[in-house]
């Protein structure tokens, strides 16, 4: 029960730094991303601080043995860059610099009802979808194939 409303808590911080930096504002991250007309540095700010504070904190919290209410740290395994990692990137740069949202920001922004936060959630809800069905159907062909 810790875990769940250190986890509230701290999604309550996160969306609150989102909002206040301006993140959820598609307009804004746009005028950012706008690097040869009204370019907006203001979201540059809000990176490099949490840039900053990840970089001072980080390896501190790693010296210790667990997460305050986790049995063990959840840290990626993966160190190589292959196709499937440049192509999410691709994928989620190309849906930022369109719509001027990713993930964390638009789920805050689906509270506003805001017509660019629904359209990204759509398509996000959906791309995870085909995603997920690609995923398994990889899987079973692979399967398939360990049996011939």
């Amino acid at each position: 029960m810790k875990s769940v409303l250190a986890a509230f808590l701290l999604g309550l911080l996160f969306t609150a730094g989102l909002a206040l930096g301006g993140m959820t504002d598609p307009a804004k991250v746009l005028a950012f991303l706008d690097t040869r007309g009204a370019w907006d540095p203001s979201l540059a700010f809000v990176m490099g601080g949490a840039v900053g504070v990840t970089a001072l904190a980080f390896p501190f919290v790693l010296r210790r043995r667990a997460p305050v209410f986790e049995p063990t740290f959840s840290l990626p395994r993966a160190a190589e860059i292959d196709a499937r990692l440049i192509g999410g990137s691709a994928l989620f740069g190309l849906g930022w610099g369109l719509s001027g949202l990713c993930p964390g920001p638009a789920l805050v922004a689906l509270v506003t009802l805001h017509p660019a936060a629904l359209a990204f959630g759509a398509a996000m809800t959906v791309s995870a979808w085909i995603s997920r069905v690609v995923e398994k159907a990889k899987d079973a062909a692979f399967l398939i194939e360990e049996v011939d």
